[in-house]
């Protein structure tokens, strides 16, 4: 342990140290100062009205104003959406407003908006109903047309004598009877035009049948295009239909199946002449009810494009007054009700700042008196803040995605800096792939500054906020494609040549008997000559299985060294002993020395068979290794290292809860002994856990706890060992869909 006590304590790798403040405010600077702070972004203010509803609050009406301009912005940029306009990517240059003023100016807006909607929607119902008009004169027009052809025949043949007077008089004589009263004006057989959706329409002529036992003729016509519905403004399918009758009772009832139904009827005149008059003025009150609506519509446009050229700068404006109202309902008067009194926390590193802060917002605010800052002292745990640069952020933010370290924590974002970009590039390697990710890595960070100035779309944000990330994967994609030697699944002869050659010129053998080895090994990566050779699938998936377990391996001893180093500067004697000492027996113990095998094969050359040696490590441990043995001792070793992994689980398991039982006895017992730290007995570390609190002190927690992180550990070193073999199977499915695309795609399309 000496070795690891002369190490640093890795202070730079830890969250900013943080130091609780409070602030009195004066009234009237309280929003500039509270403004001032946000845009710093340096200070975490603490809920002091947290007993206290939303609506309780100081300045609840100005979060209601904010909320109330949010929602006339949101509506905005729904209409702007809905009616297609692009609004500007830079916002036009206009003079500063207060909020007051552009609450004004969003209500004009609205208002406005509001009443070209109505106008618009009123006149579109208007237009749509014409054209279902123009269509019922159309198609029932035709409909009475040959109606009445049908009776003229029919009255042709009473003259002859040839009426068959046992044929059915129902229809027929309604029609006799419809063109006769139709042409002489009286009252007799008359009819009702409309038009109904398509898929009413069985149901509707059932239910007119129903209603008038029969005495009724239905005939329908279907529209031949989609029609918009006037109402709901849909486009569907309807169909045109002239329904006749006789009576007063029965056309009260059509009239209202047809108002039931949702059907529309519209007058149409028998007479030719009368129709062909109004086919003319509807046509004519469309054309214009046409030029209307498109006035309205690039009036309308206009509009939303003032309005969107500022919308950004509105919402960017809107949202920081909400903030900065939250902020202040988070805030309590004192006593004489003229200052403002807040805590919250800061980094120590930022006091300076901000003072600044505060004392630009006294000066611009014309405040007499200035804002009191000042530290205190707390017992609460501080909050974890890392300090992050454009470079750092979009890693930071992938760690914090799967939990937020807690206080002065190493943080585990610097190492992900290169093992998050080059496990991928150990599953992605491709040089020719990396190229093409590099080149989009570098025209993000070229355009940098114009992008960021932007809005952007989810996709492009999402690669613009990661476009560092990309550089990195694509760099190590790049190296690890030179170690694979793939160029889009193409093996090249970069580093001079192959090692292998064929036993005979023409190489008609190269895929039944081999290559044979001329020369030194390839110089750096994979050999070419293995592609394509009928050994090319078990090396590399060797290659590649065993490269993916030393780095699991690797990685995961990194994760409890991390540890130690934690519980050093925490000073938590307990956890090095107890948790730090046996993890590393029991990891490496078994898989640590699965590394070590592997490594040995790959210096000797041996042909031991690693799954068996590992499977009778624990089914056989004295048994004979034969073939298997990779160096002397192994099997002693093997056995000791087995009964080390079996002591380090209750190792893990027991001690800890007692001896922090025994250390509680002993403190309520006035007994004086050396505080041994542990995270457990640390009120900073975990303030909600019932085993922080020393005088709450209960031993069943805590047992049961450790016994839950015991057997996490245990089945998580095997489960997570296994799951790095991901990196083995996705390097493959890479490696075969890049050389399927190239053979059967690449090759045979272009020779």
């Amino acid at each position: 342990m000496g070795v690891f006590d002369r190490l640093p304590p890795m202070d730079h790798l830890r969250s900013e140290k943080m130091c609780f403040v409070q602030l009195i405010i004066p009234a009237e600077s309280a929003r500039v100062a509270v403004t001032y702070l946000g845009e710093l972004g340096l200070l975490q203010f603490k809920d002091l009205n947290e007993d206290k509803s939303p609506f309780q609050r100081i300045f609840v009406n100005q979060v209601k104003r904010c909320a109330e301009m949010a929602r006339k912005l949101r509506f905005f940029s729904d209409q702007i959406n809905k009616a297609g306009v692009r609004s500007s990517v830079r916002p036009a240059l206009e003079p500063d407003i207060d909020l007051e003023e552009l609450e004004a100016r969003l209500g004009e807006h609205e208002h406005e908006l509001l009443e070209m909607n109505t106008n618009s929607d009123k006149l579109q119902q208007t237009y749509n109903e014409l054209l279902e008009f123009k269509l019922v004169l159309t198609k029932a027009g035709g409909i009475l047309a040959s109606s009445h052809n049908h009776a003229t025949s029919a009255e042709r043949e009473l003259d002859e004598n040839v009426y068959d007077r046992e044929v059915d008089e129902g229809n027929a004589y309604l029609l006799e009877q419809g063109v006769h009263q139709g042409s002489s004006g009286n009252s007799g057989v008359r009819f009702v035009s409309g038009i109904i959706l398509k898929s009413k329409a069985l149901a509707f002529e059932r239910m007119l049948f129903r209603a008038t036992r029969g005495n009724m003729l239905f005939n329908q016509a279907p529209a031949g295009e989609p029609v918009t519905d006037p109402i709901s403004g849909e486009e569907v399918e309807k169909t045109v239909f002239v329904v006749f009758f006789s009576g007063e009772q029965a056309k009260a009832k059509i009239l209202k199946i047809c108002d039931s139904f949702g059907a529309s009827c519209y007058p149409v005149p028998e007479e030719m002449i009368k129709q062909r008059q109004i086919f003319n003025e509807v046509s004519a009150r469309l054309s214009d009810l046409e030029v209307t609506l498109d006035a309205g519509i690039q009036h309308r446009n206009k509009a939303l494009e003032t309005v969107g050229s500022q919308l950004w700068r509105w919402t960017i404006m809107v949202k920081k007054e909400k903030a900065v109202y939250d902020t202040l309902n988070m805030l309590n008067f004192d006593v004489t009700k003229k200052c403002l009194v807040g805590e919250g926390w800061c980094p120590i590193f930022a006091k300076s700042q901000i003072k600044d802060c505060l004392q630009r917002a006294t000066f611009h605010s014309n405040s007499q008196v200035g804002i009191i800052f000042h530290e205190m002292d707390t017992l609460e745990s501080p909050p974890t803040y890392f300090r992050t640069d454009k470079f750092t952020n979009a890693f930071q933010e992938i760690v914090d995605a799967y939990g937020v370290a807690r206080y002065q924590e190493a943080n585990p974002a610097v190492y992900s800096v290169v093992t998050f970009p080059f496990l991928f590039a150990v599953m992605f390697g491709d040089w020719g792939h990396g190229i093409c990710l590099l080149l989009g890595a570098l025209v993000l960070i070229l355009c940098e500054k114009k992008l960021s100035s932007q809005k952007l779309g989810s996709f492009m944000e999402m690669a613009f906020g990661g476009r560092y990330v990309i550089l990195l994967m694509a760099i190590f994609s790049i190296y690890c494609g030179l170690i694979y030697n793939e160029f889009f699944s193409v093996p090249f002869h970069i580093f001079g040549k192959s090692a292998y050659e064929c036993r005979e010129k023409s190489c008609s053998d190269a895929h039944t008997a081999g290559l044979i080895k001329v020369r030194d090994p390839y110089p750096f990566g994979v050999d070419p000559s293995w592609r394509g050779s009928r050994s090319e699938l078990p090396f590399l998936n060797s290659l590649k299985m065993k490269m993916s377990i030393l780095m699991g391996v690797a990685q995961m001893n990194l994760g409890i060294v991390l540890s130690y180093f934690d519980a050093r500067f925490h000073g938590n004697a307990l956890d090095i002993r107890y948790q730090f000492i046996p993890q590393m027996i029991f990891l490496n113990s078994l898989f640590g020395y699965l590394a070590l095998l592997i490594l040995i094969k790959w210096c000797t050359g041996s042909q031991a068979d690693l799954y068996h040696v590992m499977i009778y490590m624990f089914l056989d441990p004295a048994g004979d290794l034969g073939e298997n043995q990779l160096f002397w001792g192994q099997k002693e070793l093997q056995i000791l290292l087995l009964l080390m992994a079996l002591v380090a689980v209750p190792w893990m398991l027991f001690p800890k809860p007692f001896i922090l039982k025994k250390l509680h006895k002993e403190r309520f017992q006035g007994h004086t002994y050396r505080f041994l730290g542990t995270s457990e007995m640390d009120p900073d570390s975990e303030p909600d856990s019932a085993r922080a609190r020393h005088d709450d002190f209960n031993f069943g927690e805590v047992f049961v706890h450790q016994m839950i992180h015991s057997i996490e550990f245990v089945l998580g070193a095997v489960s997570n060992t296994a799951s790095y073999l991901r990196l083995w199977a996705l390097s493959l499915a890479h490696s075969e869909l890049s050389t399927v695309f190239y053979e059967k795609l690449l090759l045979l399309a272009w020779g």
